[in-house]
Formats: C-alpha cells, sequence, structure tokens
C-alpha cells in the first residue's frame, strides 16, 4: 500500500485489524508529497513507479491509501495490472449521504481530488439518488501540516477552524474526511466541533471499508493468507522515499508501532502519454 506520505496510516491501521496474518508493506512516497499540487500526469506516474516497485517486493495486492492518487490514478492502475487486485479510496459521500439528518454534507478534501472528475460523477450521481447537497471544502495546506507531524499545533487548529467554520455555517451534520491524511487529526477535528457547539457533526473515514473491500479480493482471488500455528508470522516494513527517521517517527508517533524502515529511490517509468490521462 502507498501514499504521498503519512496519511496511508490511517488505512493501514484499519487493514492491520482486519487482516492481521498479512504482511503488509507501506511505501510513503514523502519525496514528491504532497500529490494534491502535482500535475495528474506526474502522479500517475508516482503510482506506476511506487506499484513496480511494490510487485518488484513481492506484493500480491494494491492499497492507493490516498484519495488524490485514485482520483488520478487508479483506473491507469488497473488497466496496467488487470490481473491484481487493487483498491483504492475515495471520499465517502455514500455513507455521509446515509447519515446525514439535514441533507448537508461537508467534504473536506484536497484541491486535485475535490476538481477530479471521478469525484463530481460521485457526487452527482449521490446528489440526484438522495437528494444531499455536497458543500465541497479544498483544505489547502492541510495534508503538509499533517505530513510534518503538526497534528496537535495551534498552526493545524487554525487551519481546522477556517475549512470547517464555513461547513458549519451552512448547517452541515456530517463531514466527509476527505484525505487520507485527516483522519489523523480527527481528534482536533471532534474537540473543534464541541467547542463550537456542534459535537454531534458525524464525521466519516472509509478506512474500515476499504480493509474490508482488500479482504474480500483477497479471499475471492485465493490470495488470503493462512492464519494457524504454522503460518508464517505477518509483519510491515516501510519505505519511504525522504527520511526514514520521519517515517518511523510517524509510526511510533501515530500508531505507537517500530517496524523497519528504509529509504528508497524509486524511479519513474516513462510518463504516460496524453491520451492516457484522459
Amino acid at each position: 500500500m502507498f501514499d504521498s506520505g503519512v496519511g496511508g496510516l490511517s488505512v493501514l491501521r484499519h487493514i492491520q485489524a482486519q487482516l492481521p496474518h498479512e504482511h503488509l508493506l507501506y511505501v510513503a512516497d514523502s519525496g514528491y508529497a504532497p500529490y494534491g499540487d502535482k500535475p495528474e500526469a506526474l502522479v500517475i506516474a508516482r503510482v506506476l513507479a511506487i506499484a513496480d516497485f511494490l510487485i518488484a517486493q513481492g506484493a500480491k495486492a494494491l492499497v492507493v491509501a490516498c484519495n488524490t492518487a485514485t482520483v488520478a490514478a487508479v483506473r491507469v492502475l488497473r488497466e496496467t495490472h488487470p490481473g491484481m487486485p487493487v483498491v483504492g479510496v475515495e471520499p465517502g459521500l455514500k455513507p455521509a449521504a446515509a447519515l446525514t439528518r439535514n441533507g448537508k454534507v461537508g467534504v473536506l478534501a484536497t484541491e486535485r481530488t475535490l476538481r477530479g472528475a471521478k469525484f463530481l460523477q460521485l457526487r452527482d450521481q449521490i446528489h440526484g439518488d438522495t437528494g444531499v447537497d455536497f458543500l465541497l471544502q479544498p483544505c489547502v495546506g492541510l495534508a503538509d501540516q499533517i505530513e510534518f507531524g503538526e497534528v496537535e499545533s495551534s498552526v493545524t487548529t487554525a487551519m481546522l477552524e477556517r475549512f470547517i467554520a464555513p461547513l458549519l455555517a451552512q448547517d452541515a451534520d456530517t463531514l466527509v474526511l476527505g484525505c487520507t491524511h485527516y483522519p489523523l487529526v480527527r481528534g482536533a477535528i471532534e474537540r473543534l466541533l464541541v467547542n463550537a457547539g456542534h459535537g454531534d457533526v458525524a464525521l466519516v473515514d472509509t478506512g474500515d471499508a476499504v480493509a474490508r473491500q482488500l479482504a474480500r479480493l483477497l479471499v475471492a482471488g485465493g490470495l488470503a493468507r493462512a492464519a494457524g500455528p504454522e503460518a508464517l508470522p505477518a509483519g510491515l516494513t516501510g519505505y519511504t522515499t525522504a527520511s526514514a527517521a520521519a517515517l518511523t517517527a510517524a509510526f511510533r508517533s501515530l500508531l505507537g508501532i517500530d517496524p523497519p524502515v528504509y529509504a528508497v529511490d524509486i524511479a519513474e517509468p516513462q510518463a504516460p502519454s496524453a491520451s492516457t490521462c484522459n
């Protein structure tokens, strides 16, 4: 599994909980983070390069634990590796539509995610089916703050207030955490909502659904790792295109674990043609 940085750890914890017997490989592409402000062709190239790296390490399935990368590249990735299970993430608009009581859902995400054709098609489809209004809020710089480990800083809190206040002013009673980085500041968001008198606002994080989908695909493909006393021990290995020390610190502070971590140079394949990106 991979993300532009440490945001995918919010998905990793769900996968570890649901699939405790699987060996997991996690790539933080922190040397190229964030993806949200990068051209789509570059994001696609990074996704294909990281997928090739993980397959070379023996990966049997791929999890794109990044909303921006899913929007930009999951279709190309599936076309490139048609025989491999690939799970992407997307903002949880459908579960949010089921949760909202007044039909107003705020969506916190990166600018690229909110501009993506796949996301906009999903929004329009669910709005047409349910009548729910989705209030879109780009959160410029928030993923960067979390990537830097600033999950409790005053700057991050001020950012959250700036992004969430307009949604509350429009009576949103449900908020979608539409970037895998954002569940890592869920505690700060919950405190902000309580302090603003909106403690009943529901938060939607799709990490659990991603883990369940991965489990289904592994079982369906006969790829699930055997459990039992004779099974090989499960584990986790981290890779990063930036600082191994930084990813090690993130594993410790965010998940309370200390897996081996390696800094790697993941070269990009030839950039996809313009027709591939359409």
